[in-house]
């Protein structure tokens, strides 16, 4: 057979063709251990724990991220002429980009201090796995291309872009992949405008979009916007995150104590409680697997906080929360006043008590015109006489009032001791909105 075809909800049928030598590659890449783990690994981490449907993989993902740049590939090679290497190693780094990633995609790299691109680099630079070997064996420099792209080095830079920018085929997929998933429908965009109106910046190398699709980006910006807002803060799939990462702690913090903690031998997951340096194959090991097996067993532990824990998440007994809708001079006397609720109840306030920034989030990121590298910004014709290409911003008055974002600062805490947190909450709430000159919402 020629081709390959894969269903997908998102793009229907992805078809890859492997009648020649870089589609057998791909095929290949595909079939690795590696990639096959993305299988299990969850691309919004414990976001069915919000939306029932949010099952999906980083293997879909994946897979949605190759065949969008199959396609803006093909466009662009149709005004621009891309060199076959640069063009294996951009079809190789969309699919790859993920391999990285650990249990529940971000959630374990604030507990274990780690990236997930760091660990994608790795895999593609090793020859001790099969991605390493595949690549390396089809040319001697398509591992250093790939790590590039995925790290932003790569030249030709528009390439690169199209894997890690403002506007690539990774958000470009996961857009449309979390909305239909979820059920929320922010994150729905033109995408066919948008492919139809990519083009290269050659001079400046950089991607840039014609002046016909300007309403396709700032559509997509705002479905960006919206999708963080309501799917990716959304209180109850933050609150499920802070509930997994005080078990990681409690357990991290029992056994450098000399605890007993319960893990299973010999594994990686063992070297991750024990603080061990891990090996590439052991990363490449744990998928989620891993943290539900021994957040179950937990459940059973002697420890009472590491119990209490680990059954709140099995069972979905999540944290309540709330917004910190008071300016920052109110704030730190309401984090003191409800940290001792929290503590006067019982509960130890060190993992009982979370506060939750957006900047936790290590995907969190609203289109801004930060920075002076072309992948930190989205640029477009002005006008359609092609004389000057501009920053996004300059052009859309759209665009310059999303930049503004919003803050998010909550705290997450048992719901047994929610009417109290809350009477301490509107204990502040009527002298914010009274100096605002509003009344206070019930």
């Amino acid at each position: 057979m020629s081709e390959r075809i894969y269903r997908d909800p998102v793009h229907n049928i992805i078809r890859l063709r492997t009648n020649t030598d870089e589609g057998q590659l791909m095929m290949r890449l595909i079939d690795t251990p590696e990639f096959q783990r993305l299988r299990r690994i969850k691309q919004l981490g414990l976001g069915l724990y919000t939306y029932q449907g949010a099952e999906h993989s980083r293997f879909t993902h994946s897979l949605g991220a190759f065949h969008l740049m199959t396609r803006v590939l093909d466009r662009l090679s149709e005004r621009h002429t891309i060199a076959p290497e640069a063009h294996t190693a951009a079809r190789a780094a969309a699919l790859l980009h993920d391999v990285g990633h650990g249990s529940f995609s971000h959630v374990m790299e604030k507990v274990l201090g780690f990236h997930h691109e760091s660990w994608t680099v790795k895999v593609v630079l090793s020859e001790d796995n099969e991605i390493g070997k595949l690549l390396s064996h089809y040319s001697p420099d398509l591992p250093r291309d790939v790590a590039a792209i995925i790290e932003g080095k790569f030249q030709p830079a528009a390439l690169g872009q199209l894997v890690s920018s403002q506007l690539d085929v990774d958000r470009m997929d996961y857009l449309l992949r979390d909305s239909l998933m979820t059920g929320a429908k922010y994150g729905i965009y033109d995408l066919e405008w948008i492919i139809n109106a990519l083009a290269i910046d050659e001079e400046a190398d950089r991607i840039f979009v014609a002046a016909r699709g300007l309403y396709a980006v700032e559509e997509y910006l705002q479905a960006r916007y919206y999708m963080f807002r309501q799917v990716y803060f959304h209180r109850t799939l933050r609150s499920a995150e802070a509930v997994l990462r005080s078990i990681l702690r409690r357990a991290l913090k029992l056994l450098e104590a000399g605890e007993t903690v319960w893990y299973a031998p010999d594994t990686a997951f063992e070297k991750v409680l024990r603080r061990n340096t891990l090996s590439l194959a052991d990363h490449l090991e744990m998928d989620d697997s891993d943290v539900i097996f021994h957040v179950k067993q937990w459940q059973r532990s002697a420890d009472a906080i590491l119990g209490d824990l680990s059954r709140r998440f099995v069972g979905r007994r999540l944290f309540k929360a709330i917004d910190m809708d008071m300016p920052e001079a109110e704030r730190a006397e309401f984090l003191r006043s409800a940290r001792e609720c929290v503590a006067r109840a019982g509960f130890d306030p060190d993992y009982y008590f979370i506060e939750d920034r957006a900047s936790d989030v290590p995907y969190y990121n609203y289109y801004t015109a930060d920075g002076s590298e072309p992948k930190s910004r989205i640029y477009v014709e002005d006008g359609y006489s092609r004389t000057q290409i501009r920053e996004i911003s300059e052009v859309s008055k759209v665009v310059r009032g999303l930049q503004q974002g919003y803050e998010l600062h909550r705290v997450c805490f048992p719901p047994e001791v929610k009417d109290e947190v809350y009477s301490l909450y509107h204990s502040v709430a009527p002298r914010v909105h009274s100096i605002a000159g509003v009344p206070a919402s019930n």
